[in-house]
């Protein structure tokens, strides 16, 4: 197989990648496990990719993708603003990597182990 399954159903596996590739847009940082790292490094790609690209045909197969969740709320004028993942990624994110071509995300490992199992850890964070 060309993907790790991680111990999951196909189900569960992909609600999981959805989840943490969204918390990953709006934090722009997650620590994690380095096996679920490298899957969801995959993902972020190509969500940023289809940011870059910025028509509707990407910004609909972005959105069948990452969850609808809340990623700022601001106030401006009396009126506030809500923005959302999605919105993040084609407004912030995407634009900030208009002159790079792949390599959006970043691995660092941890020095020490997850306490329970002893599974490597790493920060996935976009660069």
């Amino acid at each position: 197989m060309a993907y790790r399954k991680l111990g999951r159903d196909s189900a569960h596996r992909k609600a999981m990648l959805r989840e943490m590739t969204t918390q990953l847009i709006i934090n722009e940082r997650i620590v994690t496990t380095e096996a679920r790292a490298k899957e969801i490094h995959k993902t972020a790609e190509r969500m940023i990719t289809l940011g870059k690209r910025g028509d509707l045909s990407a910004r609909r197969q972005a959105a069948a993708f990452v969850r609808n969740e809340i990623a700022d709320v601001k106030q401006e004028n009396d009126a506030v603003v809500v923005k959302s993942a999605l919105q993040k990624l084609f407004s912030d994110i995407a634009p900030r990597y208009k002159d790079r071509n792949g390599g959006y995300t970043r691995i660092m490992k941890l020095a020490t182990a997850r306490r329970g199992d002893g599974a490597p850890m790493v920060i996935l964070e976009l660069v």
